[in-house]
């Protein structure tokens, strides 16, 4: 099982920018697709971003296009979520995640095997 620690949330103002990190440990990383979910307070945890294991294709919730960029080096074992244009309503605990399949329309990461514990990002208005 591969572990997961997320890290580069912290407070940034509103239309700034963010990139988080998610660094895997563990031999397994490059077998699985990775994602990016988000759980505002007060409410569920939800979809962000997608990738497949070898970085060949992305997917994201729609709120979040043209705005964020997920990617991930496999050589380094870590996952990225670059953050642009933000806006207070991103405001959210990040929790990096891996998966085994990438389903849905559109599509989602599904089949967690791991989950990071996540790191909070604020934005201001």
């Amino acid at each position: 099982q591969v572990q997961l620690v997320e890290s580069g949330g912290g407070l940034v103002q509103a239309g700034g920018s963010l990139r988080l990190s998610c660094q895997a440990s563990g031999r397994t990383f490059s077998d699985h697709h990775m994602g990016w979910f988000r759980q505002a307070p007060g409410k569920e945890r939800r979809f962000v971003a997608t990738i497949t294991w070898n970085g060949a294709s992305t997917y994201y919730t729609d709120s979040v296009k043209g705005r964020f960029t997920i990617s991930r080096d496999n050589a380094k074992n870590t996952l990225y979520l670059q953050m642009g244009s933000l806006k207070p309503e991103d405001t959210a605990v990040y929790y990096c995640a891996a998966g085994r399949t990438i389903v849905g329309d559109p599509p989602h990461l599904y089949g967690i095997d791991s989950w990071g514990r996540g790191t909070l990002v604020t934005v201001s208005s």
